[in-house]
Formats: C-alpha cells, sequence, structure tokens
C-alpha cells in the first residue's frame, strides 16, 4: 500500500515536472520608447512606416508589443510630455522597454533640444525605473540617416548622441543594440542609390500623400522599416534575450 502511494506520488511530480516545462511562458508586454523614426504613423503620413510597426508581427501570443513612440519627440519632451510614467506605472516584472531617441535631442535648434548630460541622465532614469518594476530595458542608439559622401560613403550623423547611449549601456550593465553602427552598414551594403528604397522618397504624383513627392533621408518606407525592425530581433537573438525564444521565425537576416 506504501509503495503503491509512493509510485503515485513520483508518477504525480514526474507529470508536474513535465508540464512546468512544456507550459507556454507567461504574457509580457514590451514597450517601444522613441522617436518617428519608430512611430506608429497615421494613415496621412503612409508610405512612411516607424520600424516599430512592423516589428509587432515577429513575436507569439505570449508578446504584447505596446509602441509609445511619438514623433519629434526627444528624452526630455517625451518625460514633460508625461509619456513616460504611464509606461513606468504599467510595467511588470519581465516586461520590456526598448529605449531609442536622439534624433531630436541632438538638434540645437530644436525646442527638444537635450543636453548630453541630460540625455544621459534621461536615460539612466528610464533604466532604474525600469528596473525597480523587474522590467529589462535595452538600450538603442539612434537609427542612422541616409547621409553618404562624394565617393559613396556612408556618413555618420549621430556621433556623439551614440556614444552618450554606448557609455550609459556599458555603465550600468543594460543590453545595447548598436541600430547607429548596424543601420549604417545596412545602408553601405546597399549603396548609394538603392538604399533610397528603403527610405520615404517619392516623385511628383507618385502617391496621392504627397503629390509634390518627398525626399525624405531620416524616415522609413515599409521596407524600410522592416529592415531595421530585422536588425534589432537579430540583436534580440545575439544578446541572448528571455525575449528571443518567444519570436515566431528565427530566421532573421
Amino acid at each position: 500500500m506504501k509503495r503503491n502511494t509512493f509510485t503515485r506520488l513520483s508518477a504525480a511530480v514526474c507529470l508536474f515536472s513535465l508540464l512546468a516545462f512544456t507550459q507556454p511562458p507567461g504574457h509580457i508586454t514590451v514597450y517601444l520608447i522613441g522617436d518617428s523614426t519608430m512611430s506608429i504613423k497615421q494613415v496621412k503620413a503612409y508610405p512612411e512606416t516607424g520600424w516599430g510597426m512592423p516589428f509587432v508581427h515577429f513575436f507569439d501570443e505570449s508578446v504584447t508589443v505596446d509602441n509609445r513612440a511619438m514623433n519629434g519627440r526627444s528624452t526630455k519632451s517625451f518625460i514633460e510630455e508625461n509619456r513616460w510614467q504611464p509606461v513606468a506605472d504599467q510595467l511588470h516584472e519581465g516586461d520590456y522597454v526598448f529605449i531609442q531617441f536622439g534624433h531630436n535631442d541632438e538638434v540645437k535648434t530644436k525646442k527638444t533640444y537635450t543636453t548630453e548630460a541630460e540625455y544621459q541622465t534621461n536615460l539612466i532614469r528610464f533604466i532604474a525605473e525600469s528596473r525597480a518594476k523587474k522590467a529589462i530595458p535595452v538600450l538603442l542608439t539612434p537609427v542612422a540617416r541616409r547621409q553618404f559622401d562624394e565617393a559613396g560613403k556612408i556618413q555618420e550623423t549621430h556621433a556623439v548622441y551614440s556614444q552618450l547611449v554606448r557609455e550609459v549601456a556599458n555603465e550600468y550593465k543594460t543590453p545595447l543594440i548598436d541600430l547607429d553602427r548596424q543601420s549604417q552598414e545596412l545602408l553601405q551594403r546597399f549603396g548609394v542609390d538603392t538604399s533610397k528604397l528603403l527610405y520615404l522618397q517619392l516623385a511628383p504624383g507618385e502617391h496621392p500623400n504627397y503629390p509634390e513627392g518627398k525626399v525624405d533621408n531620416t524616415h522609413f518606407n515599409e521596407l524600410g522599416a522592416r529592415k531595421m525592425a530585422q536588425l534589432v530581433l537579430a540583436n534580440i537573438i545575439s544578446l541572448k534575450l528571455e525575449l528571443a525564444g518567444r519570436i515566431v521565425k528565427k530566421e532573421i537576416k
């Protein structure tokens, strides 16, 4: 009788252990905070596309991607407009916060300008307040602009502020996706002419949203946004973040 009881208990323990390892992971939210290169676009802006838009489609049902990025925002204005605090308040253990600013922080002629010291202080705040909720912050350097020199070499347009991100990531042991360098490498591979296919570049009359045409070397079209999202996804895998196990398609080129 005792032996049968022990056998049943052992079987139950084995079954419980098996189920523990086969149950789907708990649901998490991945928050995206940043600027127009990441944000969700209005229909009137199409085909302009932030890389956060295709990013949502690469994960299984255990992940919700909540894109809070907004056009024209810097770390300073994102905080001042009370866009960060609601994210911080809603964070749960295991959530992620992907942080990509710099385009608007670095321009001294914009009201969103953020000094170098303020920029780093704001990044540190995002990290600290995320970790206080046991969420995982991930820093991204600002994605590259399409700017080539006369010899066809891609130019660095975020040198100072990208380096500030790297320094904060190193000091605070935060996962870093160097999107600036990697997107530059991508643009260099595409070359001067072909890289236009990644950006919002339209001839007059080509699209009803831009009857006069558009030459934009900062914002992406659908293809460009997807390429940038794939760079981010490849880094999630190479960094061995837990989030990598929730990506539906592992073959990120």
